[in-house]
């Protein structure tokens, strides 16, 4: 047989991973409310589709979007031949002026900064190509998206360190933990050239408050090192507090700009995955021509760049599409996570993202990763949906599972919420002798100490019997 490289055999893409192990169990028995009623449902999958109607309408109004038809077949031949790999003019600009409506109008973005590639995955590595060296490292703060280490350290050779957050404090971003990653990063001599966040976060749904930005931003000035600012969800933040960008920070704070990058998409946004829309978004002059030369190797379809250019040139569609989005996310958010607290399942507080971080702590048989993969297997298997075990994300804690809520129509949403609430009540009702016997166990011996109580005190039965602080306490 003849060898073929390194990288082709080794292990670098992270399939060998609960995360895509979930994956393959939905697509080998994938659910359908017909053929499949039994298969397993698709909840480790961060895709957004409350919107497609909406969008769908507009497409249907906006024949000349699409190269072929009749409206748009002029310009079939323009758009079919040679396009510079800077990206077609309309479609930059067009980007850019929809980054800056999803932030607020807070903040305005260069069109000539906007570098194309092959959706969040080939922008990410770009950013790493340009950035690091192989064996140099990022510091990633937990949990965090498992694409990351395919993306980022596959084919660049870069390192990840783990930025460990806890839940104590919801998971935020601390001074402490990022010096502690940047101490054991070069315990283990690796030269740190940058820090990555996501924000909102994948899997938290959470976004990083401006004060906690401006520290970062603080922390990467005093450290020279890049920061990366993976805004994918920027737009599915659908309550209160507002999402604040990087790029406002910059603006508020001192700083050395040529640090600072942003990674966007209209994967998540607008739900257009297929698509592979991903940009990069860079303040340093060098890292923007760098990567424009890169991205020969993922550039976005003309095709796809004119009918997003005319879509997003829509002024009226966008900003009606930012509210329905919203809107629709809050609302699939509210009902699901109201579920699940009926049948006593916690979650994160979030008002970000497409899915949602659930505490599932208390069904562990013990505080192990082994038990939270022994749970997580049960989930797939016979509750038959695929939802994704903390340990995947990097999660420093077992009993967290990212389970994705936007990617499904209402009738399959409910049809999951049935068997989550099937699920526990069968769990319930397995703790229930258990409980029982505790609580019997627990009357005898307190009717004994009683007993004891009285004999030793010489008591008679109608004396009152003294009564516990905690007792005192309530009456």
């Amino acid at each position: 047989m003849v060898a073929i490289s390194k990288i082709a055999t080794g292990n670098g893409h992270g399939e060998d991973s609960p995360y895509f192990d979930g994956w393959k169990a939905y697509e080998t028995n994938p659910f359908h409310p017909i053929d499949r009623p039994d298969g397993v449902i698709q909840m480790g999958l961060a895709e957004n589709q409350l919107c497609f109607n909406f969008i769908k309408k507009w497409v249907m109004e906006h024949p000349e979007a699409s190269l072929c038809s009749a409206e748009g077949v002029n310009k079939f031949k323009e758009t079919a031949l040679f396009q510079d790999y800077h990206g077609m003019p309309e479609f930059r600009e067009a980007v850019a002026k929809f980054m800056g409506k999803v932030r607020g109008g807070r903040v305005k973005f260069d069109p000539d900064r906007i570098v194309m590639s092959g959706g969040a995955t080939g922008a990410h590595e770009m950013v790493a190509f340009c950035l690091a060296d192989p064996g140099e490292a990022f510091l990633v703060p937990t949990p965090y998206y498992p694409g990351f280490d395919r993306d980022l350290r596959w084919r660049t050779g870069v390192e990840l360190v783990p930025v460990v957050c806890e839940s104590s404090n919801n998971f935020k971003i601390t001074r402490a933990a990022l010096e502690a990653a940047y101490e054991k990063a070069k315990e283990a001599n690796l030269r740190v050239k940058g820090l990555l966040i996501t924000n909102p976060s994948n899997p938290l749904g959470t976004i990083l408050d401006r004060d906690t930005l401006k520290g970062i931003v603080k922390f990467i000035n005093e450290k020279n090192i890049h920061l990366i600012g993976d805004e994918i969800y920027a737009a599915t933040v659908f309550m209160e507090p507002e999402f604040v960008s990087i790029s406002e920070i910059i603006e508020e704070v001192e700083c050395n700009r040529d640090l600072i990058h942003i990674v966007y998409s209209l994967s998540k946004d607008m739900g257009f995955p297929g698509f592979r829309v991903g940009i990069v978004y860079s303040y340093n002059d060098a890292v923007v021509s760098c990567a424009r030369k890169m991205s020969s190797f993922g550039l976005v379809s003309s095709q796809t760049q004119h009918l997003i250019a005319t879509m997003l040139s829509d002024d009226d569609f966008v900003d009606s599409f930012i509210v329905e989005s919203k809107e629709q996310l809050f609302k699939r958010h509210r009902h699901f996570t109201l579920s699940l607290s009926q049948v006593g399942i916690g979650s994160l507080k979030s008002n970000a993202g497409l899915f949602i971080w659930m505490d599932l702590r208390k069904l562990l048989k013990e505080k192990t990763f082994d038990a939270e993969m022994d749970l997580w297997r049960v989930i797939i298997n016979e509750v038959k949906l695929n939802v994704s075990p903390g340990s995947s994300f990097h999660c420093d804690e077992p009993g967290w599972f990212r389970v994705c809520f936007a990617n499904m129509d209402d009738n399959t949403m409910e049809v999951a919420l049935l068997r989550i609430t099937t699920f526990m009540h069968k769990h319930n009702e397995a703790m229930v002798p258990r409980k029982l016997c505790r609580r019997a166990s627990l009357k005898l011996s307190l009717s004994r100490r009683r007993d004891d109580f009285m004999s030793q005190n010489m008591m008679s039965p109608h004396s009152p019997i003294p009564q516990s602080p905690l007792v005192r306490a309530r009456t």
